[in-house]
Formats: structure tokens, C-alpha cells, sequence
């Protein structure tokens, strides 16, 4: 049976990623892609891994919290991994919940003040 291994370039349109952010995403550890010569090639390891940091960046996490969470897998294994990604997914939903209200608080100004110009305007 025949892994899956994608090409550089495969991977970014994979992914809907420019290059810039795959090679960075190597830079700071968080993909090891195989290489052979000058060509690269991401198995499915790698491609696990981008699923995981994409799904976290979208979630809202940093970069280094998605490289932390990822190294414990390596070093603790699945159940550490687990109970951190329970408190840092717990710690997140409270910062939008937080980023939410301050979101409803503005809004709600900004149709006050819409409210009481268009009114003035007769």
C-alpha cells in the first residue's frame, strides 16, 4: 500500500496556502517534511498536522500554542494531548466570548449614534 506523500506544491493548493506560509510553517517546526535533494514531500503525518494547525489558527490559537499542543503528542502522547487542548480550547472560547461582548458593546453604540444623526437630520 503506497502512502500519500504531496509535492510542495500539492500541499499548498491542498491547503489553499501560499508557499511563504508552508516554509514558515517548516521554519518554526511545525511541519518536518521529508526531503529528497532539493524537492520536499509531506506524508501523512504532515498532512495531519497542517489539518491540526489550520483548524487551531482558525479557532484562533497563536502559532506557538499549535507547536506546544503538537509537541506534547511527541513527548507525553494522546491523553496529555487531550487534557491540554480541553484547557487551552476552554481558555479560547473564553477570550471570544469576551471579544464577542465588546463586539455587541460597539455595535450597539454605533446604532445609537446612526439612531440619533439620522433623526436629527429629520
Amino acid at each position: 500500500m503506497s502512502e500519500t506523500r504531496l509535492s510542495f506544491k500539492d500541499m499548498c493548493a491542498k491547503f489553499d496556502v501560499t508557499p511563504r506560509t508552508l516554509r514558515y510553517y517548516e521554519y518554526i517546526e511545525l511541519l518536518t517534511p521529508e526531503k529528497e535533494g532539493r524537492s520536499r514531500f509531506d506524508g501523512p503525518k504532515e498532512l495531519a498536522r497542517m489539518t491540526l494547525i489550520l483548524r487551531g489558527r482558525r479557532f484562533g490559537f497563536s502559532l506557538e500554542d499549535i507547536r506546544q499542543w503538537l509537541l506534547i503528542y511527541e513527548h507525553e502522547g494522546t491523553e496529555a494531548q487531550m487534557r491540554e487542548w480541553v484547557a487551552l480550547a476552554d481558555r479560547q472560547m473564553a477570550e471570544l466570548k469576551d471579544q464577542r461582548s465588546q463586539l455587541e458593546e460597539t455595535i450597539a453604540e454605533l446604532q445609537k449614534l446612526r439612531d440619533e444623526t439620522a433623526i436629527s437630520l429629520g
